[in-house]
């Protein structure tokens, strides 16, 4: 139905009706449609910002399951971190002490990526924090992953090079000693009894008669023969995977520099040369280049039982030769 207007005449007292011209009609009608546009914008505006709209309904949500699948994958990422560590321990505390190996240096092990900020690029990221956290363990993980497999490489060398190993580590004693009488002194700190100061005695002394076999305890290659400060005629023997043994204060040398020799070969024989009270060997091991008791390196020679009695008969209150 069709709207009719009328105004108000005070001079007639009545109401005249009038007739709005075009333009007139089509202004209200533009201001209408105007605000009720302005009205249905603002209330999907209003709805947009309470409710959003439905793509961004789907953006949250993708949001949300990616931030829970990499909670998962960090708490998996430690998880493996853990393992990894156990297989490390196990490595460094069992398989390389097996092959008298010395452990990976934990510096290597932990050693981290340097130079630039190889996360840069993450930093804009939703969850950036998270994100960069849970790539710097995977990174972490790899890394130490790569180190393992190498170690293990070396492990399976060892194995293939375990039993020449076996026949090059000291085993036995340098002089026929089975009743272990010949046992005179022993490793560590005691009185010289030369200069009767306390000194470190870095060997094991077995007293016997002149030119008494001496024998390589294990295999190796002669390296040095020759005159040594204080330890006289000395032989060294280089055997390899980081041993090597002294036999000094020898009257005579039986073997020469270069030679190959096998675990039981007489290389010389007992004498009294150098700084030394009486005939008698001095004999040590060095194992990557420190110097350690003799005594834990007999065990094709003595039981349970002689490797405490010599413990015994070496203790540094023994008989001194030098």
């Amino acid at each position: 139905m069709r709207k009719v207007y009328y105004i108000y005449n005070p001079q007639t007292q009545t109401y005249d009706r009038i007739y709005p011209t075009v333009r007139q009609r089509a202004v209200s009608i533009l201001r209408r449609l105007f605000i009720g546009m302005g009205l249905g914008a603002g209330s999907f505006i209003v709805l947009l910002l309470i409710f959003g709209s439905p793509s961004e309904k789907e953006l949250r949500k993708e949001n949300s399951q990616l931030q829970a699948q990499y909670n998962v994958l960090s708490r998996r990422l430690d998880e493996a971190m853990g393992l990894l560590q156990d297989i490390q321990q196990r490595d460094d505390n069992l398989y390389r002490v097996i092959f008298m190996a010395d452990p990976i240096p934990s510096a290597i092990r932990q050693a981290g990526y340097g130079g630039t900020n190889r996360y840069e690029h993450l930093m804009d990221m939703a969850n950036s924090e998270l994100v960069i956290n849970t790539t710097q363990k995977l990174d972490l993980l790899t890394k130490q992953l790569y180190i393992q497999s190498n170690s293990f490489d070396d492990v399976v060398e060892m194995c293939k090079d375990h039993d020449e190993m076996l026949r090059c580590i000291p085993a036995i004693q340098p002089i026929s000693n089975k009743d272990l009488k010949k046992t005179a002194s022993g490793y560590g700190t005691r009185i010289d009894p030369i200069y009767g100061t306390t000194k470190f005695h870095a060997g094991m002394d077995f007293s016997a008669n002149p030119g008494t076999d001496v024998y390589a305890t294990g295999d190796g290659t002669v390296i040095k023969m020759g005159w040594e400060t204080g330890y006289g005629n000395t032989i060294i023997v280089d055997h390899g995977f980081g041993y090597q043994t002294w036999y000094a204060h020898l009257r005579d040398f039986r073997t020469k520099v270069g030679k190959r020799v096998v675990r039981g070969e007489v290389i010389g024989g007992v004498g009294s040369t150098g700084k030394s009270t009486g005939p008698h060997l001095h004999y040590e091991v060095h194992v990557k280049g420190q110097v350690v008791n003799p005594v834990n390196y007999y065990f094709m020679d003595l039981s349970a039982e002689d490797y405490d009695r010599m413990i015994q008969i070496a203790a540094n209150h023994g008989k001194v030769l030098d």
